[in-house]
């Protein structure tokens, strides 16, 4: 063979089989111009942490696997959030596993019409456990009322997941919540800095029978009193202890001192004496012009609104300087009483949690200084995967951080703080 036709063919050959080994299988690939769609909640479910939890990998369920998810309230912004993420998180179970039709996971929401009806919650509760699903996942709105349903759930092998709110049952196996101590810890050293660290703050909580409520609250009167000297809480309000607090305006305004409105309350119930009130009055009788104030009280109680009752607790403390606010009911209940007492920013800074339609548009008016927002989309997600997970024991974290945002008018136009917003 010819010398130089040998080398060439053997060029050639080396030439075409580097080629070759350049375009393997892996990575042949044809660039079409289109870059990989990510899902417009990507940012929410980025804030979840461990990632684990919003990753639909690893689970494998059975056809017809049935999670059942109870949130503590239908229709509200927040609600609705998780409401989304739930089904989205179902969806796309359904779609990596290729289930259509009976064999689809049923993944089933659930909520009180009543953010604060723990009976209504406990119904769906007992509903649901005699539909025998394979998981609960349930957001408590008293963090002590289900104990005997999750008895129950846990002789029929019902496993219970946690979200949005601690539980103080001890078989849950797992939470899916915001780090409220990190968060309401947060929102306490935004507003002391937006008093000048001095000052008279007001703390109004949304119940007080929640895991999240009393976390937040704690939180916050802890980074006040270790952190900020010269910031003092003068008053807490509950947002469900309000009827009391509208009977002892009404009692003030009528000219009944707390300690006759106790007395009176006590006899009327048999359970005192109303002795201190008049000579002569046996225990658990009332005269009749103490049952006559009674009554005038109640009506004039009644008569009262909400926003009614927080002012007259806050006008109490003419040197209020702030107001915190632990949900999203809490914090518009604030901007409503300041508003009608002709307070402004200026006067008393209002901070709190969340931010729905209201809230974000009393932030742009400057009604409200700051939020902590949560991710309830994502918690939705984590709360399913976490059920599911469940059900496979595959593990589970104790706990799962879905994450928040600060919020204010600074930043509440950047992209990173936008996606967390839910109006």
């Amino acid at each position: 063979m010819d010398k130089k036709f040998a080398a060439g063919l053997s060029l050639f050959l080396c030439v075409s089989m580097g080629v070759c080994a350049c375009s393997s299988p892996e990575e042949d690939s044809v660039f079409t111009g289109e870059a990989t769609e990510v899902p417009a909640y990507q940012a929410n479910l980025d804030a979840v942490s461990p990632a684990v939890y919003t990753s639909i990998d690893d689970l494998d369920l059975e056809p017809g696997t049935y999670i059942s998810v109870i949130g503590k309230e239908e229709g509200s912004a927040y609600w609705e959030q998780v409401k989304a993420g739930v089904q989205q998180a179902a969806d796309d179970i359904n779609e990596k596993l290729g289930y259509t039709g009976e064999d689809k996971i049923k993944v089933l929401f659930n909520a009180p019409s009543d953010g604060e009806d723990i009976d209504e919650q406990v119904n769906i509760l007992d509903e649901e456990l005699a539909r025998y699903p394979d998981v609960i996942a349930i957001a408590s709105i008293d963090e002590n009322a289900s104990a005997v349903q999750f008895d129950l759930a846990t002789e029929n092998d019902i496993a219970i997941v946690a979200f949005d709110s601690g539980n103080s049952y001890q078989g849950i196996q797992c939470t899916c919540m915001t780090d409220n101590a990190e968060a309401a810890a947060t929102g306490a050293q935004k507003l002391c800095s937006a008093m000048g660290e001095s000052g008279e703050v007001a703390l109004i909580v949304q119940d007080s029978v929640s895991g999240n409520a009393a976390d937040r609250a704690e939180a916050f009167r802890e980074e006040i009193e270790s952190g900020h000297p010269q910031v003092t809480i003068v008053e807490t309000i509950y947002m469900d202890q309000l009827e009391e607090a509208k009977r002892e305006a009404a009692a003030e305004e009528l000219g009944v001192s707390q300690e006759d409105l106790e007395a009176w309350t006590a006899a009327a119930a048999g359970e005192g004496d109303a002795s201190g009130t008049e000579e002569g009055t046996e225990a658990g009788e009332l005269s009749e012009e103490a049952r006559t104030k009674l009554e005038d009280i109640a009506s004039l109680a009644e008569s009262m609104s909400d926003e009614d009752a927080v002012a007259y607790r806050l006008e109490k403390h003419p040197e209020l300087r702030g107001c915190f606010g632990t949900n999203a009911d809490a914090v518009m209940l604030g901007t409503k009483v300041l508003s009608n007492m002709d307070k402004t920013d200026d006067d008393i800074v209002l901070m709190g949690f969340d931010a729905g339609k209201d809230q974000i548009k009393a932030l742009k008016d400057g009604e409200i200084d700051g939020l902590v927002v949560q991710n309830p989309f994502g918690m939705g997600y984590a709360a399913v995967v976490a059920a599911a997970r469940t059900v496979l024991e595959i593990g589970n974290e104790a706990e799962v951080d879905t994450g928040y945002v600060w919020v204010d008018q600074e930043n509440m136009e950047e992209e990173s703080v936008q996606s967390m917003l839910y109006e």
